[in-house]
């Protein structure tokens, strides 16, 4: 993996930084704290500065969550219900159910979408309901900027700071993404519960 990041990031730059980072938006082959630890390291043996490393990735990251919320937008409400017609069953969810969830999201979603930025992998599927819900485009943009920023000029920092290290920030996220995976399956399943309870009274 280290000699495909180098590859793409020699021969293209802050624009291979930028590709990298819209591909880990719509389809993650590469976790983003691989992508930033690692391009934040180049910038030691590189004319790369941190600054435009953390520019073009965040430019990319952007343009990966606009596709998705267009995606959102487009298909993912039509996808839902047909998925809600087929299974909904199983969990006792129907399409008023679906109704619910995005008059919830639309009440939630600007936690819901800063928040999920620092949360892996929900920092990229947090932009298909924001376009279901049909958030207000120039919000997402501010919210998805903002955090996006944030989560990207640590880790580019920590990489640049740790220099040939930077595997070691890649283990240490590693455990961070467990802790925050756990703790979304443990909310998921206890509102799972307060649901089918009330499915049942």
């Amino acid at each position: 993996m280290e000699s495909l990041l180098t590859y793409i990031i020699n021969n293209f730059g802050y624009i291979g930084i930028a590709f990298l980072m819209a591909l880990e938006n719509v389809f993650p082959p590469i976790p983003s704290e691989v992508v930033l630890s690692f391009s934040g390291f180049t910038t030691t043996e590189s004319n790369l500065s941190m600054t435009g490393v953390v520019v073009s990735s965040t430019i990319g990251s952007v343009l990966g969550a606009i596709a998705l919320y267009y995606f959102g937008m487009s298909q993912g409400q039509k996808r839902m219900e047909n998925a809600v017609d087929k299974w909904g069953h199983i969990f006792r969810l129907n399409q008023e159910d679906l109704l619910k969830y995005n008059d919830w999201f639309s009440k939630y979603e600007i936690g819901a979408v800063l928040v999920s930025r620092f949360i892996p992998v929900m920092r990229s599927i947090i932009s298909i309901p924001a376009g279901m819900a049909r958030m207000n485009i120039v919000l997402f943009l501010a919210l998805t900027t903002l955090g996006t920023l944030i989560w990207n000029t640590v880790l580019v920092y920590l990489g640049a700071s740790v220099s040939g290290s930077w595997q070691t920030i890649v283990g240490y996220m590693d455990t961070y993404s467990k802790i925050m995976y756990g703790i979304l399956i443990a909310v998921a399943l206890f509102l799972i519960f307060i649901l089918i309870g009330r499915k049942r009274k």
